[in-house]
């Protein structure tokens, strides 16, 4: 006789698994963990998006944007200059560069402060000095002092950025580097020691940013730069940087679409994190998720997050797939989970209110639907049959 196994335990573990097909509990949120305007269902609290003034700032240091605009940089650690004087056979002429502590050693000569200078002044201070120690005489123009290549700057960027923090910008690679071959070359543009490059070294402005007041901090003087018309894609005033300059970013308290973009002001692309552990893939690499399709433009959307790592498409069972969004909102720090349904997402009309932007260092998963959890479900029962089924017979052969 035959003795087959129960259905009763067959019963029990199927049941226990369709039990766990369901939908789980909608992601919980802390009241004020959203900040953009498609990060629902919080709800929504009034802002007033006015941003308001540092505290910090003297009223006395005030100057016209007009006075730190259009002029030359002043000078900074790793500049390299070039000095000649009348007369000399190189014993003091020659290149020399700005030390990290800020100041210029010329043979003959105390350290001179030289950082924060302009070449203009440097000149007068070098030449006095030089006259004063007896090593030039003061016979009209003996010297002439020329800034051959500017070095990288570090620049302070606080406030509504995506990394504030020390940046180092116009920083210059061998390629680029300027007076190495030419010899008398003279002056330099540094492209990219500026405060728009500075700002995108700090990861660009958030979408919360006010970017029409944008406080410029340089020594005991500080002003106001208005960068809104790098918004609307114009052409904004070049403000060179310099080392040991302050920007501070205020934030307005309110989410601007027009700023989730590549400007002159915001980062070109973001990098997102991804998993998408289902069927049919069981891996990310299975997926076709790797560093190439985890780097997207700036402005991209979850759903087009969700094509990038396979999530939409494929099988009509796997058509009731959700995702979750996971990010942090970094004006307060609290964390959110958004979760979608995939195919609806696909199909609503007004998708664009439940379909938010993603910002940089955001997460994303995908869920199978219930469809395909049930047919792994089976799957896992009729494995355990085909497992127990030899044991059983090979079980009654021992007995007969």
């Amino acid at each position: 006789m035959k003795i087959f196994p129960s259905p009763l335990p067959a019963t029990l573990v199927i049941a226990s698994c369709l039990g766990g097909c369901v939908v789980g509990p909608a992601p919980r949120n802390l009241p004020d963990s959203a900040w953009a305007p498609q990060q629902r269902p919080v709800a929504a609290t009034a802002r007033s998006c006015t941003a308001v003034a540092p505290t910090d700032l003297m009223p006395a240091g005030f100057v016209p944007a007009t006075a730190l605009v259009g002029g030359p940089a002043p000078l900074a650690p790793g500049d390299r200059l070039r000095l000649r004087i009348a007369g000399d056979n190189d014993q003091l002429s020659g290149v020399h560069v700005i030390a990290e502590d800020g100041s210029l050693a010329v043979a003959g000569l105390e350290r001179l402060t030289a950082a924060g200078l302009t070449e203009a002044r440097l000149q007068r201070t070098l030449g006095a000095a030089l006259v004063a120690a007896r090593l030039i005489r003061p016979l009209g123009p003996a010297i002439d002092l020329r800034l051959i290549e500017s070095a990288g700057v570090d620049v302070a960027v606080t406030g509504a950025v995506f990394a504030p923090g020390v940046v180092r910008t116009g920083e210059r690679n061998n390629d680029n580097r300027i007076g190495q071959k030419e010899g008398a070359a003279s002056g330099d543009a540094n492209a990219g020691a500026n405060l728009a490059a500075a700002l995108r070294a700090a990861g660009g402005v958030r979408p919360d940013a006010d970017v029409g007041r944008i406080y410029l901090l340089r020594g005991a003087r500080w002003t106001v730069v208005d960068l809104e018309a790098a918004v609307a894609g114009a052409a904004i005033d070049s403000i060179a940087v310099t080392a040991g300059d302050k920007v501070i970013v205020q934030s307005s308290g309110c989410f601007r679409a027009d700023l989730v973009r590549p400007t002159a002001i915001t980062q070109p692309g973001i990098r997102v994190h991804m998993s998408n552990l289902s069927r049919p893939g069981n891996n990310n690499a299975g997926s076709a998720i790797g560093k190439d399709s985890e780097s997207l433009p700036y402005g991209t959307r979850l759903l087009q997050g969700l094509v990038e790592m396979n999530c939409v498409g494929g099988s009509a069972m796997n058509a009731s797939r959700r995702a979750v969004l996971i990010s942090r909102n970094p004006m307060n720090g609290q964390s959110i989970v958004i979760e979608r349904a995939v195919e609806k997402l696909v199909r609503s009309a007004d998708r664009d209110a439940e379909d938010p932007y993603l910002m940089p260092g955001d997460a994303l998963a995908c869920y199978d639907s219930r469809a395909m959890n049930v047919a792994d479900a089976i799957n896992l029962v009729s494995g355990a049959f085909n497992a127990v089924t030899p044991a059983v017979l090979l079980r009654n052969a021992a007995r007969n």
